[in-house]
């Protein structure tokens, strides 16, 4: 997702990632949720939703009740219950505190679906509102944990279902939802069903809808993916124009990655608060962003990479939400490296860099931060642009075909699941047999970076280069690149800094045009 058009002592750090490891949210574990069946009733004359909820769920682990997220009706706002059923009898339950807690009778079997009956005025989740041409529409925005305003469902990353969506609106209006579309059947009053299915299963931050007037094209497959825009009418042709990168990305990140995961993927010009909303399949971008002058390639790419990191491999909790923001960003910049070269990839960075430090001034924090109470909150330049650098790290420590084997191993072992630092941390560590214990502890749980002091001089034939770390608060333990520039040509020597001053000689048969500090930028730091 884009924020709206953005955006001691090792044994310590080693203890401090697993003290770390933990979620600090009060997520909802009492259910295992299969699959979602909404069925949704949109109307024009109030905005009012008539819902009904299917909801299967594992009944194992449970030992007396279950409860579904839900918001309460309070003032114009908010869900009304007029039912909980199995099959066709009633069920206890009681409603309270935004929790519909479900207490199954004791004989039946262990998977079993419940049907909710509720209505109401959401107040966020599902927007209701006109679109900037003036026109009624619907949008599912739920990131981060929105869908209990409008769904009831377990509103946590770690749980995750297969989901169908049956919309049932005006004739009039177009309808787009996460899955693929299995039905479109005219019901007479002037009402239309549309139902989508999602065999995958996703988390409810990512599922969504799209109700309004909308313009769509089909822009090719890949593989046996289907790959469309749905834009506004009065943007037809500027969002036509815009999206049609979306082919080539998607099979980039096949390619790279491993299979994508879901029904269909479409880019979808949307009322939402983003810049960009990686909904499974169906992804959101604001409405202002289309141009037609093709300037969303990075958003794109970023959004498309988060299918498989954050939606299909996901974080199991808020505070590693790098392993999906920070992906993508990386991400998001590795494509534009295969489309445009090694350029472009520097700028992004060297730009990421600068966001990065300027942040840290104002927010002295690690990018597993688990002083974070707020989901909205983890979304900043550490698990975005400083994320995205531990990855850029993480790729020159570990050279290229190490790195893509690694990453290929992480998205294999937990496609379609749930995964935490750790995890991520020890695929890399088997794929590449070394211990990134250390790296990984001062990059992402320890706030900071080298703050780096140095100058070089040339005499009697030796370079010297004096390096200080100037930060107060941890030495850091990495590799730094200079670039020594003699008739033109650069030739690159790496010094390794584990103290807080470092100096190092090398023998030359004239003086250097000019050194240079990490010349192909690979070094998170702030030069002094």
């Amino acid at each position: 997702m884009y924020k709206k058009y953005i955006f001691t002592l090792f044994l310590g750090l080693t203890l401090a990632i697993s003290s770390f490891a933990q979620d600090v949210y009060k997520r909802n574990t009492s259910a295992e949720v299969q699959n979602y069946i909404f069925n949704l009733t949109l109307n024009d004359q109030s905005n009012e939703i008539l819902g009904e909820a299917l909801v299967t769920v594992d009944l194992e682990n449970i030992e007396d009740s279950f409860a579904l997220d839900l918001i309460q009706k309070s003032g114009n706002f908010g869900m009304e219950l007029t039912g909980v059923f199995n099959g066709n009898g009633k069920v206890n339950y009681t409603y309270a505190n935004h929790k519909i807690v479900i207490q199954p009778a004791q004989e039946g079997t262990r998977i079993r679906t419940y049907r909710i009956q509720y209505h109401g005025i959401p107040e966020k989740g599902l927007v209701i509102d006109k679109t900037k041409y003036g026109q009624r529409s619907f949008f599912g925005d739920n990131w981060p944990n929105l869908a209990r305003y409008w769904l009831p469902c377990v509103d946590h990353p770690s749980d995750k279902a297969s989901v169908e969506f049956r919309i049932t609106a005006p004739e009039y209006y177009d309808v787009i939802a996460t899955g693929k579309k299995i039905e479109e059947s005219n019901l007479g009053n002037g009402l239309k069903l549309t139902r989508y299915v999602e065999p995958a299963p996703v988390a409810t931050k990512v599922v969504t809808i799209g109700v309004t007037k909308f313009a769509s094209t089909f822009l090719g497959k890949v593989g046996d993916i289907e790959v469309s825009a749905w834009v506004y009418p009065e943007n037809r042709l500027e969002g036509f124009t815009d999206f049609e990168e979306a082919t080539k990305i998607l099979n980039y990140f096949i390619n790279e990655v491993g299979p994508y995961s879901y029904a269909k993927l479409t880019n979808m010009q949307a009322k939402t608060a983003w810049g960009g909303l990686e909904n499974a399949g169906t992804i959101a971008y604001n409405e202002k962003s289309i141009t037609g002058k093709k300037e969303i390639q990075r958003l794109m790419a970023h959004e498309i990479a988060h299918q498989w990191f954050g939606n299909s491999a996901s974080e199991n909790s808020w505070n590693h939400v790098w392993l999906s923001e920070g992906f993508a960003t990386y991400f998001a910049i590795l494509y534009q490296e295969s489309v445009d070269g090694n350029d472009i990839r520097k700028k992004e960075l060297i730009q990421d860099r600068e966001e990065v430090i300027a942040y840290y001034k104002e927010n002295p924090s690690p990018v597993v931060d688990n002083s974070i109470k707020d989901p909205l909150k983890v979304l900043n330049r550490n698990t975005y642009q400083k994320g995205g650098w531990v990855l850029n790290m993480l790729r020159h420590k570990l050279g290229d075909e190490v790195f893509w084997k690694g990453i290929r191993a992480y998205y294999k072992n937990f496609q379609n699941a749930n995964a935490m630092t750790e995890d991520f941390r020890k695929v890399m560590e088997e794929v590449s047999g070394e211990d990134l214990k250390g790296f990984f502890a001062q990059w992402l749980f320890l706030k900071g970076y080298p703050e780096l002091k140095w100058n070089w001089k040339f005499k009697n034939g030796k370079l010297k280069i004096n390096i200080e770390q100037v930060q107060s608060h941890h030495i850091f333990d990495v590799p730094v690149e200079f670039g020594i520039v003699q008739n033109g040509v650069i030739r690159t020597e790496t010094v390794e800094l584990t103290e807080k001053s470092t100096s190092v000689e090398y023998e030359l048969e004239s003086k250097p045009e000019e050194v240079l500090i990490d010349p192909e930028v690979w070094l998170l730091f702030e030069e002094k």
